[in-house]
């Protein structure tokens, strides 16, 4: 049932040994939600663990994660951080899918499968909501929460330059700051600084750019053959997907990334006159207003036909880019 932060840190005062889940393919913002929480329930003297299917990325763990003792305990309450929907725990975490005792998420489409659910779609990020979330704990915010609630914001709102970044963000933002949040750090990591093998990525993905419906929409295909012969890692295509809205003109940019069974894991970042979050709940997905997703198993040239069809209604509706 859904339900409100007070009412969530009431349940968290009174668990023990908390278990804290983040969604496959982990980015930014469920890893700084889930450690800030982690860390905040750790000061309270509870004992956490933090579960994902994939393995977190380098990047993260650096500033995220702090020495722990890796002593194993059943889990009498579990939370998920940022996870919309059952599917997106992975093959790892299914064995938790009934046991959710809470939900803390910003997605609109959030399925409600926790048995206590905390959305706000107006967030920027979980991560705003965990911010409120520890003040209501009573926990005092350290450089480690901040750093990890900084974080969040941060990939969620692609540097506070995404639509999504309200005033709210970038006073929470001045508050983690305030706390000791190494936010220059930070930015470079997570938004600058790239591998040898993700530029080796970029330039073939480039390579597939295609363009329909008189240029507003473009496409992008990230293949399997193209991860072998880079030799990149998944945690490395981190903001691919905001590539092909970058380009004036398009409205609606599509980012297809193959996946080792041969499906096709889609991401469409648009702008005004689309909402995403739509056009991906009709392909079995969801997400936010620019930014949605979902997971196709069929060919790539079917996946992308599934798309553009889907589209096309949407795009009728506004017009074209041209005078």
């Amino acid at each position: 049932m859904r339900t409100d932060l007070f009412s969530a840190a009431q349940l968290l005062k009174q668990a023990e040994d908390v278990y804290i889940l983040c969604h496959r393919h982990p980015d930014g913002d469920t890893l700084g939600s889930g450690f800030a929480l982690k860390h905040a329930l750790a000061a309270l003297g509870k004992r956490t663990r933090l579960l994902c299917s994939d393995e977190i990325p380098e990047k993260y763990a650096r500033f995220m994660m702090t020495p722990e003792t890796r002593e194993y305990f059943p889990p009498q309450f579990v939370v998920a951080v940022d996870i919309a929907d059952l599917q997106l725990l992975g093959e790892e975490l299914q064995t938790y899918r009934d046991r959710i005792d809470l939900c803390i998420d910003h997605h609109p489409s959030n399925t409600g499968y926790a048995r206590h659910t905390v959305v706000d779609p107006t967030a920027a990020a979980t991560a705003e909501l965990i911010f409120d979330l520890i003040g209501l704990l009573g926990v005092q915010l350290d450089s480690c929460m901040a750093d990890c609630i900084y974080a969040g914001l941060s990939t969620d709102t692609g540097g506070f330059r995404f639509s999504n970044t309200t005033a709210r963000t970038h006073r929470i933002a001045a508050s983690v700051i305030d706390a000791g949040a190494d936010h220059t750090a930070i930015n470079y990591q997570l938004l600058e600084v790239k591998s040898l093998q993700r530029m080796e990525v970029e330039r073939r993905v480039l390579n597939s750019l295609a363009y329909y419906f008189d240029n507003r929409v473009a496409v992008l295909c990230i293949t399997q053959q193209m991860l072998r012969e880079t030799g990149a890692r998944e945690d490395e295509l981190d903001g691919i997907a905001a590539l092909p809205r970058r380009i004036a003109g398009v409205q609606v940019g599509v980012t297809l990334r193959e996946q080792p069974d041969g499906s096709y894991k889609v991401s469409l970042r648009t702008n005004e006159g689309v909402d995403a979050s739509q056009v991906c709940s009709q392909l079995g997905g969801g997400g936010h207003a620019r930014a949605a997703g979902c997971n196709l198993k069929m060919e790539q040239d079917a996946a992308v036909q599934a798309i553009l069809q889907t589209l096309r209604p949407y795009l009728e509706q506004i017009p074209d880019n041209k005078e």
